[in-house]
């Protein structure tokens, strides 16, 4: 239910934004003029700073917000050059006046009255963020990952997450320091987070080129390993996604990355088995998603051989061949299975006990 209403609220904050009547227009006469010059001189470089506070001011102060996009798609315009020999002159004092106002903006946006101005501002900052794509703007999303409000956090995630960021990240040394801090962050900041949130961080973390993403990747699916543990998981379709980057990383030789997609795929399987009766068919349909496109296109990888077991047995509902299959790929305490004995990983079981042969066993459905 959190998830669907994170989600909503996403929906919601969307159409408020994006629609309505035009707001008053930011002055891009001088701006526009600069803009189109090959050579940029002290002057122009005002002009640029004076455009970027304007602009940044307007966003945070006007309550016209049902129209903001056109202002904000104003500022994204004008932030960069139309002459390719003042591109870099042009982007340099950009990002140098962006990164002047724009935290000065949530620090002015976070005293505002009523709580519904001070998050409108907020949210109209950090998708400008977002849009901008600038390394020196991602401290002002990374001090937001633990908002209270769940859609700041999700728009937060997106900033320092987003695709165009990380390949800047990962363009620079710069950029991989940044990265560093990003990784510790996420990692710090995975519980209760909606599903959609969780899923940008695992797509960054399995593209992010520095020492730490495929752990966060792990971490993430720790997350939702738990949440399959204590029967909390919503939006089962997201583990297609981290299910596959984790047989990405496996076969790169992580041998966590294996334990963690045994284990998180055992989950989706058993939940499906044990909560047969209790799950709606949405649930339903969406583990068996999971389960039928992860053997065809993860399993079928890594043992090297088409699956398709445990498609016909979902087909057939034959859930004694679905575990049967389950205990012949990942294991069980009768022995090895063929995933854990072919990558050399192993599963996690209580200290006085050793290592276990199979995925833990998921316990039963709540009674309510």
């Amino acid at each position: 239910m959190k998830s669907k209403l994170a989600v909503f609220a996403v929906i919601t904050a969307f159409l408020f934004i994006f629609l309505g009547s035009a707001s008053r227009a930011v002055d891009t006469h001088e701006i526009g003029r600069v803009r189109d010059k090959g050579v940029l001189g002290s002057r122009d470089f005002e002009v640029i700073d004076n455009f970027v506070a304007e602009a940044v001011q307007e966003m945070v102060e006007t309550r016209d917000f049902t129209s903001i996009s056109k202002l904000r798609t104003t500022i994204l315009t004008y932030s960069s050059s139309s002459s390719e020999s003042a591109t870099a002159q042009y982007s340099d004092q950009f990002s140098k006046s962006a990164s002047k106002y724009i935290p000065s903006a949530f620090e002015r946006a976070s005293g505002m009255e009523p709580a519904e101005h001070r998050f409108k501002a907020k949210l109209n900052l950090l998708i400008l963020v977002d849009s901008l794509e600038d390394i020196e703007l991602l401290d002002s999303a990374l001090s937001r990952l633990n908002d209270a409000n769940a859609v700041l956090r999700y728009w937060a995630v997106h900033c320092v997450t987003n695709s165009g960021i990380t390949a800047k990240l990962n363009s620079s040394e710069v950029g991989k320091v940044k990265a560093g801090e990003i990784i510790k962050a996420l990692s710090n900041g995975l519980e209760g987070l909606a599903p959609e949130a969780l899923g940008l961080i695992a797509d960054f973390a399995a593209n992010i080129e520095v020492r730490g993403g495929t752990a966060l990747l792990v971490k993430a699916a720790d997350v939702r390993i738990s949440q399959y543990a204590d029967w909390s998981v919503e939006n089962e379709l997201l583990d297609i996604r981290i299910l596959k980057l984790l047989t990405e990383k496996l076969q790169d030789g992580d041998l966590e990355a294996g334990q963690r997609f045994a284990q998180l795929y055992s989950y989706a399987l058993q939940r499906y088995v044990k909560g047969s009766e209790i799950l709606s068919e949405n649930q339903k349909q969406q583990l068996e998603s999971i389960l039928v496109e992860i053997e065809m296109s993860c399993i079928s990888k890594l043992t090297d051989m088409p699956q398709s077991t445990i498609k016909s047995s979902i087909e057939d509902d034959e859930y004694a061949f679905l575990v049967r299959e389950h205990d012949r790929l990942f294991g069980s305490e009768s022995g090895e299975g063929e995933l854990p004995s072919k990558y050399n990983f192993t599963y996690v079981g209580n200290p006085e006990d050793g290592e276990e042969t199979g995925p833990a066993v998921l316990g039963e459905p709540p009674e309510e």
